[in-house]
């Protein structure tokens, strides 16, 4: 006769299966909710995008803005249509800790410069004198304290003669010259020469037969400089006035009809909205 606590007679405890086995493997999550955990939040968005704005005010500000080249005066060096950046800390006024920080300077004979100016409020020209240079312009070329200047960048487009345009100064002021600046260029013209005052600059477009400037109007003040440019960014393709060319009305191309075209001429047109070759291009 068996023990009633023989192990033979003993059935142990029964152990109930596993819970994770009773309700098998816990499935995947799906690629939407992966890339959902992944987005944020709409606060860590909002604050992202405020970030964005706040440097992009600050950038626009105080370092580098951007500006459309709208007249030819400056050809063959911006054309038309051309989008730039141009550095406002360059010709700044440094405190007493910025000119250690940043490479502040003045203006220098050849520089491109954007300046403020009262119509129209912003222009652009090149630096061609400097305080205390002595500036003669004959036959269109630019002579400094005596010696002609090497000017790679000037440009003489066609156009009406206009003796004190090439002259300058000289008896004949150029046409259009502001009254109150020809009595000031006579004040400062000696032996045929116009003295650059402290603190003034001479400025010039490259575009010399096409260009309002410091021959019209008199000089730039020192504090009237906002920044040089440094990079052309974009340049849509755009005429110049003063390259337009009258077409024969019996050359003249019929207008198009509305047919549709071929996939070439579209990138034909793609080609041709824009300056492609221009884009980054740096300015000097």
């Amino acid at each position: 006769m068996m023990s009633a606590s023989s192990p033979a007679s003993d059935p142990g405890p029964t152990t109930a299966p596993h819970a994770a086995t009773m309700a098998g493997p816990e499935p995947a999550p799906s690629h939407f909710a992966q890339f959902r955990a992944h987005l944020p939040t709409l606060s860590q968005t909002l604050a992202s995008l405020m970030q964005t704005v706040v440097v992009a005010l600050f950038v626009l500000t105080f370092i580098v803005q951007p500006l459309l080249i709208p007249s030819e005066s400056m050809e063959r060096t911006l054309l038309v249509g051309d989008f730039l950046l141009f550095n406002k800390q360059t010709y700044a006024t440094p405190g007493p800790i910025g000119r250690w920080l940043l490479p502040y300077r003045n203006p220098a004979r050849g520089d491109i410069v954007v300046f403020r100016h009262p119509d129209p409020p912003m222009l652009i020209k090149r630096v061609v004198a400097v305080p205390g240079d002595r500036l003669r312009i004959a036959n269109g070329h630019v002579f400094i304290n005596g010696v002609a200047q090497r000017e790679p960048y000037a440009a003489f487009e066609p156009a009406p003669p206009d003796p004190g345009r090439d002259d300058f100064p000289g008896e004949d002021p150029p046409r259009l010259i502001d009254p109150e600046w020809r009595r000031q260029m006579w004040s400062l013209t000696s032996d045929g020469e116009l003295t650059v005052p402290e603190g003034e600059y001479f400025v010039m477009g490259d575009n010399r037969n096409h260009s309002r400037d410091s021959r019209y109007w008199g000089f730039v003040p020192r504090d009237a400089f906002v920044g040089r440019p440094m990079v052309i960014y974009f340049s849509l393709v755009r005429t110049s006035p003063s390259d337009v060319e009258q077409v024969p009305e019996e050359t003249a191309q019929p207008p198009a009809d509305d047919k549709l075209g071929h996939e070439r001429e579209l990138a034909a047109k793609v080609a041709a909205f824009a300056r492609w070759r221009r884009i980054f291009r740096v300015v000097h």
